[in-house]
């Protein structure tokens, strides 16, 4: 049965199906809601696509241009930020507001650290300062390429399954990012949104001063231990922190 979260957001991307954008080889997907208000720009961690902000979306879109997008198959972080650069360039968007969530998190902060001109304000939510340690845990700690998918999602499975029994309030997301890993999220996208994060660089001093950063996570984070969310605060310095009682990895 599908819950209905999961058919607010396949009615929403019927209504609002992904464009195509190419930069080096790369096929990204976007939703653009257009306009000439103030930009938004924003980017979802492993387990979403562009239509995983669709709440966000909908609720912000009479006041900014809101553009979401879904990670390509292919290539690095620094290649993933050098084609953010261009898809703002393409829209004629000289700077945006970035939220990152989770992977989506690293890549704002890069983007703010080699771009702060084409940064406003950046907003990292429940995500990292760095990666050390993380090829200790999975899925990291596999082989990213050699692993079969199946393996893979099994163990993303697993993981929500076993939040979704000790906080059943959260159930609605839990079916919509079950739904990504069944294969909304193909195989070569997958592998590299982990590939990206396991193999990221060391992130950039970020220059834009703390009335422009704000950090966002959940006190019941399952998947970023406290002394990590401590640290993307003490790398940011961020004028105003949200830590939701609530909410796991998706406040």
């Amino acid at each position: 049965m599908t819950s209905a979260l999961v058919a607010a957001r396949d009615g929403f991307a019927a209504r609002n199906p992904e464009q195509p954008f190419q930069h080096g080889g790369r096929h990204w997907g976007v939703i653009d809601t257009g306009g000439t208000h103030p930009a938004l720009l924003l980017l979802p961690g492993t387990l979403g696509r562009a239509d995983v902000f669709f709440h966000q979306i909908e609720a912000l879109s009479p006041r900014l241009r809101v553009i979401a997008v879904s990670h390509p198959s292919s290539g690095s972080l620094e290649d993933w930020t050098a084609d953010l650069v261009a898809l703002l360039d393409q829209r004629g968007v000289g700077a945006a507001a970035v939220l990152g969530s989770s992977l989506g998190g690293y890549m704002a902060q890069i983007l703010a650290g080699h771009h702060p001109g084409r940064v406003t304000h950046l907003f990292a939510a429940n995500t990292l300062a760095g990666t050390a340690g993380l090829t200790n845990r999975p899925p990291y700690a596999l082989d990213l390429e050699a692993t079969p998918i199946d393996e893979l999602r099994a163990g993303f499975e697993a993981g929500l399954a076993a939040r979704a029994a000790s906080h059943p309030a959260e159930a609605g997301t839990i079916d919509l990012l079950r739904a990504e890993i069944a294969g909304r999220i193909p195989e070569p996208e997958l592998r590299a949104r982990l590939s990206v994060l396991k193999n990221a660089p060391e992130l950039p001093a970020c220059p834009l001063p703390p009335e422009r950063i704000t950090v966002i996570d959940a006190e019941d984070e399952p998947l970023l231990p406290a002394d990590w969310r401590a640290a993307v605060r003490a790398r940011l310095s961020p004028g105003a922190a949200f830590a939701f009682a609530h909410g796991g990895h998706f406040p």
